[in-house]
């Protein structure tokens, strides 16, 4: 089989509207059902609702405190856009991070699962939000782990990454598969 990547030459929110174009295309020529996409604000997943109809959509957002304070970052207007669109919104500690930051900040340590997270950023940020959010998606019950996904993810504001995998709960994580990067930036 070949298959052709797409790298941007930058990441970042500038590459959010290819990203959703070739996702549709992959996801049209694959038949998959569930796309798992990164947005703290919601505004890439109402970008995504809008241009995919016939897929379902989980939202991914931070946690409540993230940023500090205990609102999440999603907007009520995207909420109510994302809920007019029947995308479901979830939001969960990361499942790269979680707990493990905290005992790092404290102890001034590295844990096991940021050593994962910082060899998945070798690839690219948004390989490793893909996973993570992926992860969490599959432990809040929302898509399932026995069948290919796709995921996006990105670097700060907007998307950048997609991948092609079959996701896996936090319990049973080496069993994540990526099967296709579909697009990144260049590291």
């Amino acid at each position: 089989m070949e298959k052709n990547i797409h790298y941007f030459e930058n990441p970042g929110i500038e590459n959010t509207d290819k990203v959703i174009e070739l996702v549709k295309t992959r996801k049209e020529e694959l038949n998959i059902n569930y796309i798992v996409i990164a947005s703290a604000s919601g505004s890439s997943g109402v970008k995504l609702a809008q241009m995919i109809d016939d897929a379902q959509i989980v939202n991914v957002t931070h946690h409540a405190g993230f940023r500090g304070g205990d609102d999440l970052e999603i907007t009520e207007e995207n909420s109510k856009e994302l809920e007019k669109k029947d995308v479901k919104m979830y939001a969960a500690s990361h499942a790269l991070s979680g707990v493990g930051r905290g005992i790092s900040n404290k102890f001034k340590g590295v844990t096991p699962v940021e050593v994962i997270a910082q060899t998945l950023r070798m690839f690219s940020q948004g390989v490793k939000v893909c996973v993570e959010i992926s992860i969490m998606a599959a432990d809040g019950g929302l898509i399932p782990t026995d069948s290919e996904i796709i995921a996006i993810g990105g670097t700060g504001k907007g998307v950048d990454t997609a991948v092609v995998l079959t996701a896996a709960h936090q319990g049973n994580f080496f069993d994540l598969k990526i099967h296709e990067i579909i697009a990144m930036p260049r590291p």
